[in-house]
């Protein structure tokens, strides 16, 4: 899929969820590259800032957006890779913490 129509895509479905892709478009483009790159490699766009199982049913969680998302977002106005961000988020308007990893350890595949 080629990145540009990808990003609207994705553009899209934040919107349809009241989030905002990040400002950063760069940022933005490289996480993209790295969920088309996941598809490929997975079968599906498993979240490219984690380690996986290579196993949809194990990685369900981590799925982009992951089940994690929501929370993050509600909670740090990003989600854990920073891809989708709340409108406030993306308008300085809160403090930009590091969010942490919710993924349990019992669902983390070892290094």
């Amino acid at each position: 899929m080629e990145l540009d129509k990808f990003y609207e895509i994705l553009d899209k479905f934040a919107k349809s969820r009241g989030w905002e892709l990040n400002k950063d478009r760069e940022a933005v483009m490289f996480i993209l590259e790295g969920l088309l790159e996941n598809e490929k490699r997975y079968g599906y766009r498993a979240c490219p800032c984690r380690l996986h199982w290579g196993d949809r049913e194990k990685d369900r969680d981590v799925i982009c957006p992951c089940e994690y998302a929501q929370q993050d977002i509600d909670e740090f106005g990003s989600c854990y890779c920073g891809l989708y961000v709340s409108p406030d988020w993306n308008r300085d308007k809160i403090v930009k913490n590091v969010v942490p990893e919710r993924r349990p350890l019992d669902k983390r595949p070892s290094v």
